[in-house]
């Protein structure tokens, strides 16, 4: 087994009640810490568990258990340039030479763009790149992307069951 971090953003429950942190410890969440910030519920998990998929499931489902509504699962699937020099410890000029062309051919379009300025690209596009330019770990791209399917199936279907 190996261990995987992720965070579930929740919502639903009423942080000052006395049992707000033990619900969670007793629906399974003994892995996990549990803050409330800016009108959210904060689970940090470290879930041991045969692959990423099995701890995402495992941890909605417990989430999901303690009474929460689980709103998503980060880290955010998009991404500015400056988060991907975060998330792979290379600076951000090497990630706008890249976005530009001028280092490497290939790199990904933005998604999304929130101005001209600040433009967001789809991490498991950018991880799976990167990989196949040798930057970033096989295991990256399969985190980056379970974690973009889970996101989509709880958008899309509050039963969520990978």
């Amino acid at each position: 087994m190996k261990t995987f971090e992720f965070t579930i953003i929740a919502s639903g429950l009423d942080p000052n009640a006395d049992d707000f942190e033990s619900r969670f410890y007793d629906a399974g969440c003994d892995d996990a810490t549990i803050a409330f910030q800016k009108g959210h519920i904060i689970v940090d998990f470290a879930r041991e568990a045969e692959s990423i998929d099995e701890a995402i499931a495992t941890a909605v489902r417990d989430v999901r258990a303690a009474g929460a509504h689980v709103d998503r699962i980060e880290p955010d699937p998009l991404v500015s340039l400056a988060d991907i020099a975060a998330r792979t410890g290379m600076t951000r000029a090497a990630m706008t030479q890249y976005a530009k062309g001028q280092r490497g051919s290939g790199f990904p379009s933005p998604s999304f763009k929130v101005t001209t300025e600040s433009p967001l690209w789809r991490w498991s596009s950018v991880a799976r790149w990167l990989h196949e330019n040798n930057k970033l770990s096989q295991e990256d791209v399969i985190a980056a992307e379970a974690v973009e399917k889970a996101n989509t199936e709880i958008e899309g279907d509050e039963r969520f069951v990978v």
